[in-house]
């Protein structure tokens, strides 16, 4: 056996083997197999529906038959065009920032922001459960990072003391696998004190959070909230990224965030495509109040049942399990009955934390996330329920 197949097995003997399960169809609250099976999807992070809407389809095509389907080189070479400019426009206009610059990625983002702004030997501080692009980031910019416990703002404060020069306070916005908030209010205290930058990833809240959907940290002034990144690949239903800030911190990304510099830009049909979703999602209320009608639906309904729901109000509903093996036959069990809900295992999340990452869209129905809670209900071992 090579090394890597003894590893492999290793890692299958612990309930940590990743496995790619393809669907035929769109995204959407039902997925299509390759060979006729149909699953009911409760772990997607198409937050409002948008990702398989007829109109965001066609503005699409429409962008692809007006400017092709590639953008033919980065962005400071001939692949910036009208339509990212106004797609930046559209972004800034909905959250009070300056600037917007673009990104294929929410990870090439992240990485651009962290490398931009930060030297080598800088100290910058981290929420211990922020995503993994924020945490490469700082590798490979190589940084010194502190990850503080989990929204302890009070345990940060306590190591800035220490008369360590903090160049950069980073967190999620919305903690992707717990589907907490982050205290901005004190955050931006602490990068106030520390005369820190403070840089929030909001991919999970844009959308979804917000009287517009403008996020959660948008919510916060640019002076206070300096470096914003949101991603298109959830609640906007599209592909892609941005970092939103002040005009003097973008104009110094476009001269030196190699991430920007030194890739293909975003293709101008898909920036096309996102102005649209903007558009549509910032004016679409019914869509937010769908979506929260539904996560106050799953939650009672945890609650009655004993399902142990973590605190979260947001369209991530994780169901904690700890043992992966375990989470991993509940998944196999709910699919086996037409639902696909996804197991979350260490390293993504930390040992002895293995979950059921439900995930609720404002396109679910009250009669399927009856469903999914009736199938909860039945598979659940009751060593694991709560009360």
């Amino acid at each position: 056996m090579s090394e890597w197949s003894a590893l492999l097995s290793a890692r299958a003997e612990q309930g940590l083997l990743r496995v790619q399960r393809a669907h035929a169809g769109p995204q959407s609250v039902f997925l299509q197999g390759p060979n006729g099976q149909r699953w009911l999807n409760f772990c997607s992070n198409d937050y409002l529906g948008m990702a398989a809407d007829p109109q965001l389809v066609e503005a699409l095509v429409d962008g692809a038959q007006r400017y092709g389907v590639g953008s033919g080189a980065s962005h400071l070479v001939c692949g910036h065009h009208e339509i990212h400019d106004r797609l930046g426009a559209a972004l800034c206009a909905w959250t009070g920032r300056d600037r917007a610059l673009l990104f294929a990625s929410g990870w090439q983002a992240n990485l651009a922001v962290i490398d931009c702004f930060c030297r080598a030997g800088d100290w910058i501080l981290q929420d211990r459960l922020n995503h993994a692009s924020l945490l490469d980031a700082a590798r490979l910019a190589r940084v010194r990072m502190h990850r503080y416990p989990h929204a302890d703002l009070h345990s940060a404060q306590q190591w800035c003391r220490d008369d360590r020069p903090v160049r950069m306070l980073v967190s999620d916005a919305v903690f992707s696998m717990d589907g907490d908030l982050a205290p901005i209010q004190e955050l931006v205290g602490l990068a106030t004190s520390q005369d820190a930058l403070l840089f929030l990833d909001d991919a999970h809240g844009l959308g979804v959070l917000g009287s517009q959907g403008q996020g959660w940290a948008a919510q916060w002034s640019q002076q206070a909230c300096p470096l914003l990144v949101l991603t298109f690949g959830k609640a906007l239903g599209g592909q892609g990224a941005c970092v939103l800030g002040s005009a003097e911190l973008i104009e110094w990304m476009v001269q030196m965030a190699r991430p920007y510099i030194y890739t293909t830009a975003m293709s101008p049909a898909m920036a096309c495509a996102m102005l649209t979703s903007v558009h549509m999602v910032r004016h679409q209320e019914w869509r937010r109040l769908s979506l929260q009608s539904h996560i106050a639906q799953f939650r009672t309904g945890c609650h009655q049942r004993g399902l142990p729901v973590m605190n979260s109000e947001t369209s991530i509903q994780p169901l904690m399990v700890g043992d992966s093996a375990k989470a991993m036959a509940i998944s196999q069990q709910l699919a086996d009955l037409g639902i696909w809900v996804s197991a979350i295992r260490p390293p993504t999340v930390p040992r002895g934390t293995a979950r059921l990452r439900v995930t609720l869209s404002a396109a679910h129905s009250a009669e399927q996330i009856a469903e999914l809670l009736e199938a909860l209900d039945r598979l659940w071992p009751s060593e694991l329920r709560q009360g």
